[in-house]
């Protein structure tokens, strides 16, 4: 008779669960209690205190010894959310050391601040960020990976929902941070393919993995998606997260954690647009808007890496300079000349085969003309509006595509790393800390960047 009492309790708004580290005392009875609020934990105190009378009387009951092993919650981190394991045999002895008798922890050996916290940095309100302490996540679930937040990268969906979006639905507070990497520290069961110590970049969309769409690899199209990391749920801007081991990608060697938090937003979504969707080739000609932007230089690099010919526009003069030293052949100061009128004619009036869109409103109409008879524009953003006029006459008569394009596939988070691997990099403008994120987000809202700001821990 090996009398177990087990279960778990999921955090709330998540499926993740698990157990805290025990009680630093050598006595105490019930196991620790993980992502509860108060009254959550007055019950969980109850329910120990009825759960340890209960074995008191099957140990009693099956002959084994009153004293009873138990195996302390840290042995059994890995399992699959274990919150309390009691092992009483005729013989048969428990893993992990012996923690000694019985009975609950005494009076004032467990209390509620003795359990782990972590730093996390969470929305309270409209531009209002609080960097706080929260209870620690517990041992990862089936399935899923705890892993420790080493690097993220700073984009416009966060500069979106840190001014409050009124399309956003979501409950405050909420941790922040869309776009990360780190190294895992704990994997859950059924996990075979991921190890502590790996670095992994994360997927932050969360996605079904059993829809049509996502059993076709087109994880952005997933029909049951629960919403985006630091957007619509908590994020990755906490020193630990549990997430699938499915939404995680290893990082190579060779590539820093810098560049690799600029994996699924900065590269993925920029992979997408340019080769799955306006399938960009060698030899064509790009027309990139924003060029000092996160997405905007990276899709310079990335046009260039397969040779195709790069028009850049850009708000300055000094950006004009970076933007040329990436490899753009073309840099247009849109401030100061039509974008659309220099691409066609430095296209000797043909237009350009491609254009990467996701300013919005200001540059549509003009991204339009800019193209040749056949060419397809790709957008994936609207940074400054929602809403734009089209030409219809325009677009049937000369043939056009445009292309929406959101996120970015897993599989595209895999090629990108690659393309790091072998030198083709993000740009980094600046690297921040966590307490300053709010001037990360002010300078990236007033365009005062070229690249990627990336906050590290």
């Amino acid at each position: 008779c090996k009398p177990k009492v087990g279960g778990s309790i999921p955090s709330p708004g998540t499926s993740q669960t698990g157990a805290l580290p025990s009680c630093p005392r050598p006595y105490y009875g019930w196991g620790a209690i993980s992502h509860l609020a108060d009254a959550e934990m007055q019950f969980r105190r109850t329910a120990a205190a009825l759960a340890a009378a209960a074995l008191t009387f099957l140990v009693a009951a099956c002959g084994g010894r009153p004293e009873g092993t138990l195996v302390p919650t840290q042995a059994v981190a890995n399992a699959s959310s274990v919150d309390l394991l009691v092992a009483t045999t005729r013989g048969d002895a428990a893993p992990g050391p012996p923690r000694g008798p019985f009975p609950a922890c005494p009076a004032g050996e467990c209390q509620d601040e003795e359990l782990p916290t972590m730093r996390a940095l969470r929305l309270t309100g409209e531009r209002q960020l609080e960097l706080t302490d929260i209870p620690a996540p517990g041992a990862p679930g089936p399935g899923e990976v705890q892993i420790a937040v080493k690097a993220m990268a700073l984009n416009h969906i966060d500069v979106w929902g840190w001014r409050g979006m009124a399309f956003a639905k979501r409950e405050l507070p909420i941790v922040v941070g869309v776009e990360a990497a780190g190294e895992i520290v704990a994997v859950g069961e059924g996990v075979d393919d991921r190890k502590p110590g790996d670095p992994v970049a994360m997927y932050g969309a969360r996605t079904c993995g059993t829809c049509k769409p996502c059993m076709q690899g087109r994880d952005n199209l997933c029909d049951n998606v629960a919403g985006i990391m630091g957007f619509h749920v908590d994020g990755f801007c906490r020193d630990r997260v549990n997430i699938a081991a499915r939404h995680t990608v290893p990082v190579p060697g060779g590539v820093n954690w810098v560049n690799a938090a600029c994996t699924s937003v900065t590269f993925g979504t920029t992979e997408h647009m340019l080769f799955d969707n306006a399938r960009l080739e060698a030899g064509e000609t790009i027309l990139v808007h924003a060029g000092g932007s996160g997405i905007g230089s990276s899709a310079i690099r990335m046009s260039k890496d397969v040779g195709a010919t790069v028009i850049a526009t850009v708000g300055d003069d000094e950006k004009a300079e970076k933007a040329r030293a990436l490899g753009a052949d073309h840099v247009i100061n849109y401030r100061e000349e039509r974008f659309e009128s220099r691409a066609r004619r430095l296209t000797g009036k043909a237009g350009v085969d491609v254009v990467f869109e996701h300013v919005g409103p200001d540059t549509f109409p003009g991204s339009m003309f800019a193209l040749k008879k056949g060419g397809r524009l790709v957008t994936c953003g609207s940074t400054t509006g929602v809403s734009s006029t089209i030409n219809l006459y325009q677009l049937f008569q000369q043939q056009l595509r445009l292309i929406g394009s959101f996120g970015c596939r897993i599989d595209n988070m895999r090629s990108s790393l690659a393309k790091m691997a072998r030198g083709v990099l993000p740009v980094i403008d600046t690297e921040i800390t966590l307490e300053n994120f709010a001037q990360g987000l002010e300078r990236l809202e007033s365009r005062r960047v070229f690249g990627k700001i990336v906050v590290t821990f």
